[in-house]
């Protein structure tokens, strides 16, 4: 199990035919050739059992999804979900209801839960079909994607 632990993957979450909500996806959409190779990158559409099959056997698993929780739009906020909890609310930190929170604890509860699991939660201002990011979810997709180049690390030499 041991070395099944050492996958690390970003999943970005969301519905990108739905304006503000394509917000992890876009993220996820920014990383190819800018992590290390062992860190895959995946878009998923938020659905509980699909994250928690995702996740499974993940030493790290990074998701990032669109909030509706009253922020100002473009809003980042990064929990750390092996630590603790997401907070109460947590239903309003994803655009998909309780996907994401039900993945996590349900992960959580079956002791799947990556060693390294942290949420990053960008808030958006429209979610109507057919929109493009607001102005203010586009600038925070380019921050939570450099978040994470920061957080992994560039590709190696002998990666790029």
């Amino acid at each position: 199990m041991s070395g099944a632990r050492t996958r690390r993957l970003v999943i970005g979450v969301g519905n990108p035919e739905r304006g503000d909500d394509a917000a992890g996806r876009a993220v996820a959409r920014l990383l190819p050739g800018t992590l290390p190779a062992d860190v895959e990158i995946a878009e998923g559409d938020g659905e509980a059992t699909s994250l928690l099959a995702q996740i499974e056997a993940c030493g790290t698993a990074v998701l990032v999804d669109a909030s509706a929780s009253g922020a100002p739009a473009g809003t980042v906020r990064r929990f750390d979900v092996a630590a603790a909890p997401l907070p109460q609310d947590a239903g309003s930190l994803s655009s998909h209801g309780l996907g994401l929170a039900a993945a996590i604890e349900l992960a959580r509860a079956l002791g799947q839960l990556p060693p390294r699991c942290v949420v990053y939660a960008i808030e958006g201002a429209s979610f109507t079909d057919g929109e493009p990011l607001s102005p203010a979810v586009a600038a925070a997709v380019d921050d939570v994607a450099g978040r994470l180049r920061a957080e992994f690390g560039p590709p190696t030499a002998t990666e790029g």
